[in-house]
């Protein structure tokens, strides 16, 4: 019996030896190899929200960057607000000059559409496309007229689009609103730019 005794114990143990030998070496390996997959994924899904959460707090808001020739670096959006928030942060005389072009468009095209891309106004008929940008530069504000060489007269600045004609308004130069409704009225009857 004694002899017994330790080939059963040495049959038992070793079959389960074996198979727990080789079990935890395979579950050591499948269980490390995920465990920094796991962590790096949960790094790099908590990094987009950090940064929304940043972009959308009041004080990120409250002072946007003044991209190269003063230009607001506005988050892109659709609606009043983005357009608002641009004009806010249009620096010096080009302020005044912002609200007074914004609010020429609402009048002249009540309804317009309105949104912030290319950290650019861009107005615009539903369906029918984007017909004017505003963009800052250091010494003056460029008003893009996208269908301009069909507007009459056709506004004066030249551009390497071929359809696109240009308004410079400059800090000494008074605008001449008369003009500028009658140009915005003509560009938003005809096909806008889809972008």
């Amino acid at each position: 019996m004694a002899v017994k005794s330790p080939k059963v114990a040495k049959k038992t143990t070793a079959k389960p030896s074996t198979t727990k030998a080789a079990t935890p070496s395979k579950a050591a390996a499948k269980s490390a190899a995920p465990k920094p997959k796991k962590a790096t994924a949960k790094k790099a899904a908590a990094a987009p929200k950090a940064t929304a959460a940043r972009r959308k707090s009041p004080a990120a808001a409250a002072t946007p960057v003044l991209l190269s020739g003063g230009n607001p670096q506005i988050t892109k959006g659709y609606g009043d607000a983005p357009i608002r928030a641009y004009i806010q942060a249009m620096p010096g005389w080009k302020r005044d000059v912002g609200h007074r072009l914004d609010a020429l468009i609402e009048r002249t095209i009540p309804g317009v559409s309105k949104a912030v891309k290319w950290n650019s106004p861009m107005y615009g008929v539903e369906g029918q496309g984007w017909f004017l940008g505003i963009h800052c530069f250091t010494k003056y504000i460029k008003v893009a007229f996208f269908r301009g060489t069909s507007l009459r007269p056709i506004p004066p600045g030249a551009s390497k689009s071929q359809d696109t004609r240009y308004l410079d308004i400059r800090e000494d130069e008074p605008l001449d609103e008369a003009q500028f409704a009658s140009w915005v009225k003509q560009a938003s009857q005809l096909p806008g730019e889809r972008m």
